[in-house]
């Protein structure tokens, strides 16, 4: 395969697998800022040192979502998406291993690769923060006390972190853990010249000044453990701003104020401690404090960790030794007291930083039972100084570790691959590092177990170390001595070789586990101190234990590869192209040792020990079917064609899979030479072709020339005898002409004579039409100003006279109007007067409940006091029960030991005094005894009182039990009388606005007048019995009484309930269509006008409906139900937008009359308001008018305008849940919109049309084959079955669903059209992709590669052009994405439908046989011919 103009995305595809092919495929990629790049599973990520927000939006993460591996282009994001579908499918937790040198990008490739996970897990935010966004905000935290500046990088981080984001069953995020391994501990004591030590130390000290003398600190230079380098700011870095940074994480993490101070004053106690200095002692090999310098500083330390003064110093320069015999104290040498102050100040620093990863991961939240885990690890890599010590060696032992680890890796995937295809590996060679392990780690001859063995040795030295290494390793292959140097010594990685200076390897590696330091800080008065050092086993506590930090950091790191061992590793290796950090620079020669360092090229050295180069038989067939044409003919087998192939050709050693042909190293260039010959024959063949073309082209235009030539000497003698031709024939003209002039001057003397006595004549005429038309023109003028003026006077007589008329035909109007109003004001009076007394009514009956219920509360309120004041008095005498209990047991212990303790001396005075003092211990303990004795006897006494107190509470339980009951009836009888009121307001109401109707000019009916007195009878009759009902103690009675007077509005409500519910059933089954009209809207909207509904203020029978449209949609896959609710409830709106009005001021409570333009209800309020009135339709209301029913619009309650919002937004509800389920698969759903009004249809596809856009062209922009020429062809021919469909379809189901496909239409057209190189910028993006943005032309054209024809893309100029805009605009964020959005919102509103839908006839819609037989249902039934 012939590498493409922007590289490939997976390097095994490489025809020539070798370092230069790979720094080239990586360099041309970063080039067009494709930083990602495969090595068969490895991601390799270049740091584009710039911002790319395109790749990391939410748009790409829905892209990458389950997209199968090497699909798309490569990217973090399919690395986290591969690992976190193996965790679902398989259920084996997987590790993403994410390494580089310092500056790669390791720390944002992490971020990056949570933020996918979290996106994946879906875990909802814990306190408003995500699980991702809780391990990002640990970060300032863990780099303040982790991290340091190195030679290469200014915050590099000290320690490897490993991320368990951990997943429940359903896949979703449960919990988090952040692991840290190998913390370089040695850097708090030593630190070489130009690094810094650990950030938290200079951060304290630009601490504001009241902080930096509560700690009696001052200038990092003044401290022992800062000023061994000259480097002690950042540039760019305020420390002080970083100080109140890491206050700030540590408060958003959760570690409390006291905690702070406590960590703060640990790390101010280091500092102190790194400036105590020792002197040679009076005694031998004794130490002491140096000068009054290190006592301040020995006294400062005391007082921060809050010990005793004498026993840090004790503790520092003297060690206790216990014998069988005896317990020893000896003092230590100035040398062995400094490394001891080291030790503990090593061993403080690492209980701190360990404290705080234990804190955070307490605050994120774990899940123990969790048992599926992504691990991210992010370590540092393989590093090689100038001078290497032991932090070196350290780390690159770590990654010789990971190393190993990722061979057998890339072996096993190997391996993986050939059993797939069925073929013979077993002879493939594995390189193993396990020698340079043992080199190390081995006991008891490893470098480690050496270190420690020399630690161990008091007179030991780095020289007898190095002597030590020499003698032991002088044979060992990977162990190289120096020549010119006797302490160094070199060793052999994967990556090169490193060679290390061992001065300070020795100091280093100690790390004691002293008691007397074990014991000084358990002690400390500081609870956060004691906390970070638990006492010790009492065998431990007893002497002090050597620790090495090699064989600790050994520990760890077995710990961790016993982590990824048990998961399934992912690699992601990250690469600084430059070390100046600036884009756009690749310095190759870092590049390839970083490769060699992160093991890419071992890895590419495992794949071509084997078959580097693999192609399917198609590939191999259509790349090398030249070589033998022969092997193609006829119908023979792919396999057998590529083995004829790979035989004539001689080759051996390659082997034939399944599907695949492997071929060896070097023989894909082999077979690429041989095509060079063929092809380079068949050009000489081209050639000489063409170049006998251009011989016969010449030839051809020779012979033209000669004949043109003849032709125009031939020419040349036809002119000579036409010019004496010419001479004779002038000739003769000339002599006609003459004759000519003659008779002509002869006719024209004549023709004037005859011209004068015309001229005269015809102005005579002329003169005497003048005068007449003047003559005739006054006349017409003066009759003109008569008609006008005439018509003038008629108009101004005319207009007053309808002036007059208007006005008095408005004061007739107005003076109706008025009397209608004072009819209206004084009905209204009467009503208003009724409605106060019920109000009054109804505030007295709220008051007495709520007075009931401050008694109960009250009630209760002193049983919960006087039980907690019981419960404490009991808890009291239990603890001081126990108390003398426990007092009593410890005397009696010690009397009897004091009586079994045999007595050393025989002296009468000590016998005297212990009898003495037993005979008082003897009645001190009868007195406790008869204390216990008086507490038990007030034990019981209060004990009764306690069951007595309970026996009083249950009465009173009960008595408040009594009262509840007595409440709930009044409550219900309460509600009973509010329906009541209710039910009387409707009809008084109803009753007004037929009056109105039925006789605006007149007073109200007798009929009318009885009726409404009858109901404020009623309304007084009713607020006399609510005012009565309080008034009595007994509330049985009034509920008698309201029983008695309500028992016909009882049958009448349960009968109306039963209706209702008979409804619900029926409207639940599937009715059908009739005629195009879904019955069960018809049906329903029948009921509820001939029940009144719409013009009640209290009823349940809209929200039953909702619930059942609600229940019959839960199944969103269910495309028929939905379609048929669709129908249904758009039908059902109509009918209501087009009858029901909006009520006026007293419709409504003042409560629900807020303005929500805004939101969903805002829009329906909107549409109720431009509601086009007076529209009559055909249903059934009772009344038959000349065979035509008419329908008077109803002024709806808020319950009917509720319900008509919810019908709208279930209308779209169910329109988006359609629309889903269609873009999922569209062709089976097309006949489930029969019944769908056409406006909904054409809206569905619309959006439709528009999503296969946004699919198609973010398909083409990420995935490189889809940018190809024949693909190009492929999809117009695509477009132009839809554009065939949609001319088929018309206008009223498809609509502009034509024009949403704009983008990718445009697209296509620029991938198929020839001679791409000659078009400018200015065309393509004004003529033939106006709608593109320039990333989107920038991306297709970088991605565009011609299959067919071989063209190219257009021109490096053009490319350099659109990169400058993008950036100029790479400020802009909405610019920065290429890739379009889905619309998914609803697309039209309710008088979108309205206009939409034509008048529906209901009146001979059938109902259901379920109510057809109800007599509550004789409405429906259609009327009788």
């Amino acid at each position: 395969m012939e590498a493409a103009a922007g590289g490939v995305d997976d390097m095994t595809k490489l025809s020539y697998l070798h370092e230069p092919g790979v720094l080239q495929n990586l360099a041309t990629r970063y080039e067009l800022n494709e930083i990602y790049t495969y090595t068969g599973n490895i991601l390799i990520a270049v740091n584009p040192f710039q911002r790319l927000p395109h790749l990391y939006d939410p748009h790409m993460m829905q892209q990458y979502k389950g997209a199968p591996f090497g699909e798309l282009s490569p990217h973090v994001f399919a690395v986290a998406d591969v690992a976190y579908r193996a965790m679902i499918h398989e259920g084996k937790s997987n590790s993403i291993l994410v390494s580089g040198e310092s500056g790669a990008g390791k720390t944002e490739t992490t971020k990056m690769l949570m933020r996918y996970l979290a996106y994946l897990g879906g875990r909802a935010a814990t306190e408003g923060r995500t699980v991702e966004q809780q391990v990002l905000e640990s970060n300032p935290v863990l780099e303040a006390f982790g991290n340091a500046k190195t030679v290469r990088n200014n915050n590099s981080s000290r320690f490897g972190k490993f991320v368990e984001i951990q997943f429940d069953k359903q896949g979703r995020i449960s919990g988090a853990a952040v692991r840290t391994y190998l913390l370089e501990r040695s850097r708090v004591c030593q630190i070489s010249d130009p690094e810094r030590n650990y950030h938290c130390f200079y951060l304290l000290c630009a601490a504001p000044q009241e902080e930096v003398e509560k700690y009696k600190l001052g200038n990092p230079k003044t401290f022992h453990y800062l000023n061994q380098s000259n480097c002690y700011e950042l540039v760019g870095v305020s420390d002080a701003h970083e100080y109140l940074a890491t206050r700030r994480a540590m408060d958003i993490v959760g570690i409390s104020t006291q905690e702070q101070d406590a960590i703060f004053r640990v790390v101010a106690a280091i500092l102190h401690i790194g400036n105590i200095e020792f002197a040679k002692g009076k005694e031998v090999d004794s130490s002491v404090l140096k000068d009054d310098k290190s006592k301040f500083h020995l006294d400062t330390t005391a007082e921060l960790l809050m010990c005793d003064s004498g026993a840090l110093g004790d503790a520092l320069c003297k060690r206790v030794m216990v014998t069988p015999e005896e317990v020893i104290k000896r003092s230590l040498d100035p040398y062995n007291a400094t490394v001891s102050r080291d030790g503990l100040a090593k061993t403080i620093y690492s209980r701190l930083f360990d404290w705080l990863v234990d804190k955070i991961n307490s605050s994120i939240g774990q899940d123990p039972n969790s048992k599926s885990l992504i691990g991210v690890l992010d370590i540092y890599g393989f590093e090689s100084f100038k001078l290497n010590s032991f932090e070196q060696f350290c780390i690159n032992y770590t990654n010789e570790k990971l190393q190993q680890h990722f061979n057998q890796h890339v072996f096993k995937m190997e391996q993986e691959e050939y059993t797939k295809e069925q073929i013979d590996w077993s002879y493939i060679e594995f390189v193993d590092n396990q020698d340079v392990l043992d080199l190390i780690e081995k006991k008891p001859g490893g470098v480690i177990a050496l270190l420690d063995e020399a630690c161990m040795f008091p007179k030991s030295t780095h020289e007898t170390f190095s002597q030590k290494l020499y003698q032991t390793f002088q044979k060992h292959k990977r162990f190289v001595k120096p020549k010119l140097s006797r302490t160094d010594f070199t060793i052999c990685h994967y990556a090169g070789e490193v060679l290390y200076q061992s001065d300070q390897f020795l100091d280093k590696n100690k790390d004691y586990v002293v008691a007397e330091h074990q014991e000084l800080l358990s002690a400390s008065k500081c609870s956060f101190i004691s906390g970070l050092f638990p006492p010790l086993p009492e065998e431990t506590s007893k002497s002090s234990k050597f620790s090495s930090i090699g064989a600790r950091f050994k520990q760890q790191l077995q710990a961790l590869m016993e982590t990824l061992n048990s998961t399934e590793p992912h690699y992601i290796r990250c690469v600084k192209p430059n070390n100046v950090l600036k884009p756009a620079i690749f310095e190759n020669v870092n590049v390839m040792q970083q490769l060699r360092c992160g093991g890419v090229l071992e890895a590419i050295r495992i794949s071509c020990a084997g078959y580097p180069t693999r192609r399917t038989f198609y590939e191999f067939l259509h790349r090398f079917g030249i070589l033998a044409q022969e092997a193609l003919e006829g119908n023979c087998d792919e396999k057998v064609a590529c083995k004829r192939i790979l035989e004539k050709k001689g080759l051996v050693g390659f082997q034939i899979g399944k599907t695949k042909v492997f071929l060896r190293a070097g023989q894909m260039a082999e077979l690429d030479a041989r095509r060079t010959e063929v092809l380079g024959a068949a050009a000489k063949t081209i050639q000489g072709k063409i170049r006998t073309h251009i011989m016969r082209k010449k030839f051809v235009n020779w012979r033209k020339a000669s004949i043109s030539v003849q032709a125009i000497w031939r020419g040349r003698l036809a002119c000579k005898l036409f010019d004496q031709m010419r001479r004779v024939a002038a000739a003769i003209k000339v002599q006609k002409n003459q004759r000519m002039h003659q008779a002509r001057r002869s006719y024209k003397h004549l023709n004037a004579s005859v011209l004068v006595v015309q001229t005269a004549l015809r102005a005579m005429a002329a003169r005497n039409t003048f005068r007449y038309k003047k003559q005739s023109k006054a006349a017409v003028k003066i009759q003109a100003c008569y008609r006008c003026h005439t018509a003038h006077v008629y108009h101004k007589k005319l207009k007053r006279t309808a002036i007059v008329a208007q006005c008095r035909w408005r004061g007739k109007i107005a003076r109706k109007e008025l009397r209608k109003l004072k009819m209206e004001a004084r009905e209204t009076g009467a009503l208003k007067e009724a409605k106060d007394k019920l109000e009054k009514k109804v505030e007295e009956l709220t008051w007495r409940v709520q007075l009931e219920k401050r008694m109960r509360t009250d009630l209760e309120e002193a049983k919960a006091q006087e039980l907690s004041k019981l419960q404490s008095s009991m808890e009291a005498l239990q603890a001081k029960l126990d108390e003398t209990s426990a007092k009593l047991v410890k005397e009696r212990e010690v009397a009897r030991a004091i009586e079994e303790a045999p007595p050393v001396v025989q002296q009468t005075e000590v016998l005297v005094q212990d009898t003495e003092k037993v005979d008082s211990l003897t009645a001190e303990v009868e007195e406790l005894k008869t204390s216990l004795q008086s507490e038990k006897q007030r034990a019981d006494d209060l004990e009764k009182k306690r069951s007595e107190e309970q026996q009083a509470n249950e009465e009173k339980q009960k008595k408040m039990e009594e009262t509840d009951i007595k409440m709930r009836q009044f409550q219900e009888y309460l509600r009973r009388l509010e329906e009541k009121l209710a039910n009387v307001e409707s009809e008084n109401k109803v009753l007004r606005q037929q009056a109105v109707s039925m006789a605006p000019s007149k007073i109200l009916s007798g009929r009318s007048k009885s009726i409404l007195q009858r109901n404020a009878e009623s309304v007084h009759v009713s607020s006399g019995d609510s005012k009565a009902a309080p008034e009595s103690n007994n509330i049985s009675s009034p509920k008698k009484e309201f029983d008695f007077d309500d028992k016909p509005q009882k049958s009448l409500n349960e009968k109306q309930q039963e209706n209702q519910d008979l409804l619900i059933r029926c409207i639940a089954q599937h009715l059908g269509f009739a005629g195009n009209r879904p019955v069960a809207a018809c049906i329903i909207y029948k009921c509820l006008l001939h029940w009144r509904s719409f013009e009640v203020e209290r009823t349940s029978v809209f929200d039953r409906i909702i619930q059942t449209i609600g229940h019959a949609i839960e199944t969103q896959d269910n495309n028929e139900v939905l379609a048929y609710w669709l129908s249904n409830a758009s039908t059902l709106l109509l009918l209501l937008q087009r009858t029901l009005k909006a009520s006026g001021s007293t419709g409504m409570a003042p409560q629900r009359r807020r303005s929500s333009s805004a939101t969903l209800f805002g829009r329906m309020t909107q549409s109720f308001r431009g509601t086009p009135q007076g529209v009559n339709l055909s249903l059934i209301n009772g009344s038959m008018v000349s065979g035509v029913e008419t329908l008077r619009q109803v002024e709806a309650k808020y319950p009917a305008l509720l319900f008509k919002q919810q019908l709208t937004a279930y209308v779209e509800k169910i329109y988006g849940m359609i629309r889903d389920n269609l873009k999922k698969e569209i062709s089976p759903l097309l006949g489930l919109c029969i019944q769908v009004p056409p406006f909904l249809v054409r809206k569905v596809f619309t959006q439709i049309f528009s999503f296969i856009n946004v699919q198609l062209f973010n398909s083409l922009l990420l995935r490189r084959e889809c940018c190809s020429f024949s693909n190009g062809e492929y999809v117009k021919a695509g477009l132009a079955e839809l554009e065939h469909w949609c001319y088929r379809a018309t206008d009223e189901y498809a609509g502009s669903a034509w024009d949403e496909l704009k983008h990718i239409r445009q697209a296509i057209g620029f991938l198929v059209i020839h001679q791409k190189p000659k078009k400018t910028l200015d065309e393509i993006s004004h003529d033939l992709c106006p709608v593109l943005s320039i990333q989107q032309l920038y991306r297709i054209s970088t991605m565009y590669w011609d299959d067919k024809y071989g063209t190219h893309s257009v021109s490096p100029e053009v490319i350099s052009n659109m990169r400058v805009l993008m950036t100029e605009d790479s400020n802009n964020p909405v610019s920065n994405s290429f890739l379009l959005d889905d619309d998914s919102s609803i697309p039209f509103s309710v008088d979108d439908i309205s206009k939409s839908m034509e008048q529906i006839d209901i009146s001979d819609i059938e109902p259901p046989p379920l109510i057809r037989e109800n007599s509550g249902f004789v409405f429906l039934l259609p009327p009788p011919e």
